[in-house]
């Protein structure tokens, strides 16, 4: 998820599309939110670990 949004990030800004942009913004946080739970070892929608 977090390699989704750094895509997106990146094509949103190199064609100027604002909503890729922001898209990819909000796949990265979340992917980076889940990761640090799952790493932290609390159970992220049914699994042990998120990765």
């Amino acid at each position: 998820m977090i390699l989704l949004g750094v895509i997106l990030l990146v094509i949103g800004l190199v064609a100027g599309i604002a909503i890729l942009w922001t898209i990819g913004l909000v796949l990265a946080v979340i992917g980076i939110v889940l990761w640090i739970l799952g790493s932290m070892g609390h159970a992220v929608a049914g699994r042990k670990h998120y990765w």
